[in-house]
């Protein structure tokens, strides 16, 4: 039984569309919901077992935070520039359903959120005045602070996303699989997927996923509440911050019933070119030479040191404190955000190659990240070396603050922060709405990759989101910090998950090698198994030629190819069953649709174990005319009949051969199957 099989003999006929997995839409329900009352009812004391919790970790398992995330990099780098790199993600016919430009500007969109307006402006203060390494408020201590927050934004987090991106991708669009965590790990486990363990897997999944969304959304009531008190006077506190909580819970609901996608779309594109405006504002009303001085100096700093920092754990010089507020939260943050944010990528990426996926997530969203993060970084560094000390005390004091107290410096202040609250606001609901339909295909069965949870379960996640967040912020005195421990914490089960998952994607793609392997080495005998003729010019056998042009400069209709389905397919397929037979081997053949218009043919061989199914179909389609050649009632396109192979089609047609060629062509492929079994020993 193939993967493929197996994805289908999971479902029952009668089964709806969606519906939800009720173990791990209870269980991760029951855990989120506990943690928020417990944060509610004794924040002291979740404040305090959090921060236990987190120096457990940091102690622990910093170290495995680090090794993994440099891992996931280097895998997906090298998975790019391997062979696997020109695996589609999907079947082999498939082409990409969103052309090049569309594609580059949703990577683009991924690549921001009101996180990044956050910490561009926060975290080089924050290094340039208490660095773990370098001297405070040195001329290396400027050069690094805003090198190490593009580590923290970068490559490796994105290296993290293309892992999840392509897994999901590669099992949903080429291997039939649900869209769901769990099928990454189906080279592994098997059909234990489909039990407790895959339960237990989506569930991690679910945890680590809302608390990172939680954090985003944490942080975008903290600024905005800031940028709203400095504008409208609405003070800052408890009260407003549940507030904008309750309006983003509003927005996403009304998101989940209304469908307004085509709406989420443009508010997203809009966004773009808002935070685009902003960035380009600084740079023009700033000081121009010296932030596109910078930037080039980032870029080659950030080349040159990061080979260096993605490996370092201060193993001479321990700064667990430095560590868990900024690296491991940075990488549990990023693994927290590697469901939703992957499973985005893998729906927007079907039909291009793994090449293609890795090269445009890790240069496309991390070209814009460096673009904000230097600008605004170095304007920040550029005021507090300037001798505004106030101003660094402060944003470090209160990160929150940041942007807002350096967009005051600049001309028009009302008019830009009142743009910088907008382009905060649209981030902050599109998180929550995304978020709560992320968690919402975890926590269903649907039938195929492009289907989505149903408007109630969406709704719950949106207030569950909610719930959490205002309990977490309650915690301490700072609730942003109480947030990043929790995601620390609630991480590192995820990042185990994770793991699993790069073996099972690198276990998968080493079928598809073997599957390669097996055409090169079949190929003399397919090129031999085309003789038809003993060469005696003018006999019948001999113009085997004459007919193979015939058949390449005809083009059929939809009656033809219902005829050569009928009578000559079917039967060939039957003679190569019973043929089968006789050597003890089990077949099947089948038509599917209408006798008069079938959607497909096909012949299935069982062998002996899982994966071993061989499947030859014939597909018929539809295909435009080249221009060399048109009907003669003006129509402009014919049929074709094409092979899919258990991976998919094959991109060639067989409309026209007779009965001993599709039997030829059968046997090559069962043959080059029998090879790549044999290969994969």
């Amino acid at each position: 039984m193939s993967v493929t099989e197996r994805a289908e003999v999971t479902r029952e006929p009668d089964e709806p569309e969606v519906r939800p997995n009720w173990p791990v839409l209870v269980g991760s329900s029951i855990c989120i919901i506990a943690i928020a009352l417990w944060a509610i009812i004794d924040p002291e004391s979740a404040a305090v077992r959090l921060g236990d919790l987190l120096t457990w970790v940091t102690e622990s398992f910093g170290w495995f935070y680090v090794l993994i995330a440099t891992v996931f990099v280097v895998f997906v780098v090298l998975l790019a520039f391997s062979r696997y790199g020109k695996v589609k993600l999907g079947p082999e016919h498939s082409t990409p359903d969103f052309g090049m430009f569309s594609w580059a500007s949703m990577l683009f969109a991924a690549g921001i959120g009101t996180d990044i307006m956050f910490f561009a402006v926060s975290e080089p203060v924050t290094q340039y005045l208490a660095p773990p390494t370098a001297e405070p408020e040195s001329v290396d201590a400027a050069r690094e602070a805003t090198v190490w927050t593009l580590f923290h934004y970068g490559i490796t987090g994105w290296g993290m996303y293309a892992l999840m991106g392509i897994a999901l991708a590669y099992f949903a669009f080429r291997m039939n699989l649900p869209l769901s965590i769990r099928s990454a790990v189906y080279p592994i486990f098997g059909k234990r997927i489909y039990g407790p363990l895959g339960d237990g897997i989506d569930l991690a999944a679910v945890i680590a996923t809302i608390f990172g969304i939680a954090v985003s959304l944490g942080i975008g009531v903290a600024q905005i509440n800031y940028g709203l008190d400095e504008l409208f006077g609405i003070e800052q506190g408890k009260a407003a911050q549940i507030g904008l909580v309750v309006v983003a819970v509003v927005a996403a609901s009304a998101s989940a019933v209304s469908g307004v996608d085509k709406g989420i779309k443009f508010l997203s594109q809009l966004n773009v070119i808002l935070a685009l405006g902003l960035a380009f504002f600084i740079v023009v009303t700033g000081r121009t030479q010296f932030l596109l001085n910078a930037l080039v100096e980032n870029t080659g700093d950030f080349v040159s040191k990061f080979p260096g920092m993605t490996m370092e754990t201060f193993a001479q010089d321990p700064q667990p404190e430095w560590m868990s507020l900024w690296t491991l939260f940075f990488w549990a943050w990023w693994i927290a955000w590697a469901s939703f944010v992957g499973m985005f990528l893998a729906r927007i990426s079907r039909g291009r190659t793994i090449r293609q996926f890795v090269t445009g997530t890790m240069i496309i969203p991390f070209t814009y990240i460096l673009m904000w993060v230097s600008i605004y970084g170095n304007a920040a560094l550029d005021r507090v070396r300037g001798g505004d000390a106030d101003f660094g005390a402060a944003t470090a004091a209160d990160p929150a603050s940041g942007l807002w107290e350096l967009l005051r410096d600049y001309p028009w202040f009302p008019f830009i922060a009142g743009v910088a609250i907008i382009v905060g606001l649209l981030f902050y609901v599109t998180s929550a709405d995304s978020g709560a339909l992320v968690m919402g295909n975890l926590t269903t069965f649907r039938r195929t990759p492009r289907s989505d949870a149903p408007p109630w379960l969406r709704i719950f996640w949106a207030s569950i989101t909610g719930l959490l967040t205002i309990a977490m912020l309650g915690v301490g005195d700072n609730g942003i910090i109480a947030l990043q421990n929790a995601t620390v914490v609630m991480g590192l089960p995820f990042a185990f998950v994770m793991v699993l998952l790069m073996f099972g994607l690198y276990k998968a793609l080493r079928v598809e090698g073997h599957r390669e392997d097996s055409r090169a080495a079949i190929l003399p005998a397919q090129l031999s198994g085309r003789v038809h003729h003993d060469g005696a010019p003018g006999s019948k056998v001999g113009r085997f030629w004459q007919e193979r042009l015939r058949r390449a400069m005809t083009f059929a209709d939809t009656a033809e190819v219902s005829t050569f389905l009928s009578d000559t397919a079917l039967p060939a397929m039957r003679e190569v069953r019973e043929e089968l037979a006789e050597h003890g081997v089990e077949a099947t053949c089948h038509t599917a649709g209408d006798s008069e218009s079938p959607t497909h043919v096909e012949l299935e061989v069982e062998l002996s174990a899982d994966d071993q199914t061989f499947r030859y179909r014939l597909v018929p389609l539809q295909a435009e005319l080249p221009a060399y050649r048109t009907n003669g009632d003006g129509e402009r396109t014919y049929s074709r009949v094409e092979v899919h192979l258990g991976e998919g089609g094959q991109g060639y047609d067989v409309m026209g051969y007779s009965h001993m060629q599709l039997i030829d062509d059968m046997l090559d492929q069962y043959e080059r199957h029998l090879e790549f079994l044999r290969l994969g020993q």
